[in-house]
């Protein structure tokens, strides 16, 4: 009786196990959303592209919707109405074609974004980091947990079983064989030297692959600087401070005389009460004193509304010693003005969210992968310019309708010189 039950409970172990890993194998429609959408989307409000909040209900189909995530460029070029006239809405801004989402990872974007509700006013901080939409951890949590509960419950009726029948042997004077320690099991053993070896080999792996990046470095700056304040609500252009992005190979750190052509008459932070600044630790931030630092960095004298000089007029200014938080290695080349400006790439492509950002932090994993999968996507501005009249082949598909748009990789953007030489 007791075997059978045991046996019981084994089966049931197996069926949750089949189960829980179903739940979790279903496309997480949130992580899908910030790897591929989130560069260019909001859920809630336009940004480079529209809002995705019930863009499912806004399309002619789902179908539509599917083929325009894959291709847009395609269905652009069928001559679909309502494809054109969005295309014209969005000032002619070719969305990134993303072939390799499957179906079901689109819907689970549509309701992921579908599921995201505006933070609301009276929970302050609080409801913008919980505003997100719900996902299935918890429910995981709980099957991992049942799980884990009902394989201790197997073994400890295994052992009672195990117990009881030695005593029903002793009863019956059938000898009992000698049991051997599960820790001295040779199978135990080589199963245990087996797992300890993929586990160690994966930590190992895993941990090659990613050293040297830092996605998610958040360091703390020597004036606390809100990207938010600054590029989101008073919609300051990121080229006014980072000029050198569209010009040059750097994007540039601005000098404090760019910042000052501002705060000579800004001394103050008057935004708190609308948006309060708070640190990822929650600490609140004093803007004012934040801008007075800017002033002893700048040598300028809030109170005389004139710099401050010494003997010789020069200013006493000192540079403020910012720290670097997008790096590359030394062997990788890139160039901003190439994207910027040559492959109309957006910021937030690379940086992510910057004008949601209070503290800015590393969005994207910048790794050699995830820079060749945007090259194998993204299609450069091939028509009309003299720069690519070589491709005669592409240019004879282009006409033909062989092909839809030409990608970096179609010139060679993934050639190993393009970036290491």
């Amino acid at each position: 009786m007791f075997r059978s039950f045991a046996n019981s409970i084994f089966a049931l172990v197996i069926t949750l196990f089949a189960f829980n890993y179903s739940a979790s194998a279903a496309p997480d429609g949130k992580a899908l959303f910030q790897s591929n959408c989130a560069a260019c989307h909001n859920p809630l409000k336009d940004a480079t592209g529209p809002a995705l909040k019930g863009v499912d209900a806004r399309v002619p189909s789902k179908e539509w919707l599917h083929k325009w995530i894959k291709n847009s460029a395609a269905v652009i070029a069928s001559g679909d109405k309502y494809a054109n006239d969005l295309y014209a809405k969005w000032n002619k801004t070719a969305m990134t074609a993303f072939p390799n989402l499957s179906d079901e990872e689109i819907d689970a974007i549509i309701a992921y974004t579908n599921s995201v509700e505006p933070p609301k006013k009276d929970d302050g901080g609080a409801a913008a980091a919980t505003s997100a939409t719900k996902d299935t951890s918890g429910s995981k949590w709980i099957y991992s947990m049942v799980t884990l509960i009902l394989v201790a419950l197997a073994f400890i009726l295994w052992r009672v079983n195990s117990g009881l029948r030695r005593v029903a042997n002793d009863k019956d004077g059938v000898p009992n064989e000698k049991e051997i320690p599960f820790y001295r099991n040779k199978v135990v053993i080589a199963m245990t030297v087996i797992l300890v070896f993929i586990l160690a080999g994966y930590w190992i792996t895993n941990g090659a692959v990613e050293m040297g990046r830092q996605q998610n470095y958040m360091p703390e700056q020597p004036i606390f600087y809100s990207h938010k304040v600054h590029a989101g609500i008073n919609q300051v252009n990121c080229l006014y401070c980072h000029a050198g992005a569209e010009k040059s190979k750097h994007a540039m750190i601005p000098s404090t005389n760019v910042c000052m052509n501002c705060h000579k008459q800004i001394s103050e932070y008057t935004g708190a009460e609308d948006h309060p600044l708070v640190t990822a630790e929650g600490k609140e931030v004093d803007g004012t004193a934040e801008i007075q630092k800017l002033y002893k960095y700048a040598g300028w004298d809030p109170a005389k509304k004139a710099y401050i000089r010494d003997e010789k007029g020069n200013i006493k200014a000192t540079p403020v010693q910012w720290v670097k938080i997008h790096n590359l290695p030394d062997h990788v080349y890139f160039n901003h003005s190439q994207h910027v400006t040559v492959g109309k790439v957006q910021c937030q492509r690379c940086h992510g969210d910057v004008q949601e950002m209070d503290e800015v932090f590393q969005s994207s994993p910048l790794s050699m992968g995830w820079c060749v999968n945007c090259h194998r996507q993204t299609e450069v501005q091939f028509a009309n310019n003299n720069y690519y009249s070589i491709y005669e082949k592409y240019h004879a598909e282009l006409k033909s309708g062989q092909r839809t748009g030409v990608t970096v990789e179609d010139i060679g953007g993934i050639e190993c010189q393009k970036c290491h030489y």
